[in-house]
């Protein structure tokens, strides 16, 4: 089997990418900062607040739920949601040192 290309680099820039996409979309972005006021949250609250359908939710909560950025807690029948702070920390921990490094390049090319 063939390895995919992006298994040519760095870890810590594949993850960087893979955060890249899934915050790509802006009703991903949308659901994050919902949750983020809210605390806690099952998948027909957030419909109720954002101008998306209920599968649509569903499948972005897939994708959030797939890249760690949140948890699903089970509340007998009800899934609640939340922010996995701990990993959303990592992640900008990534950007952090990516743009720092960018920021390096750019001051050493000025001079």
């Amino acid at each position: 089997m063939a390895l995919s290309k992006t298994t040519n680099f760095e870890n810590h820039n594949r993850q960087l990418s893979d955060l890249a996409k899934v915050l790509s979309h802006p009703a991903r972005l949308a659901i994050l900062r919902t949750l983020a006021q809210n605390d806690t949250l099952i998948c027909g609250e957030i419909v109720s607040m954002l101008p998306l359908a209920q599968s649509t939710v569903s499948q972005h909560l897939k994708e959030l739920k797939k890249h760690g950025l949140i948890d699903i807690e089970n509340d007998g029948p009800r899934s609640c949601y939340t922010i996995n702070w701990s990993n959303l920390r990592d992640y900008f921990s990534l950007v952090e040192v990516f743009v720092s490094d960018l920021g390096q390049s750019l001051n050493a090319s000025l001079i």
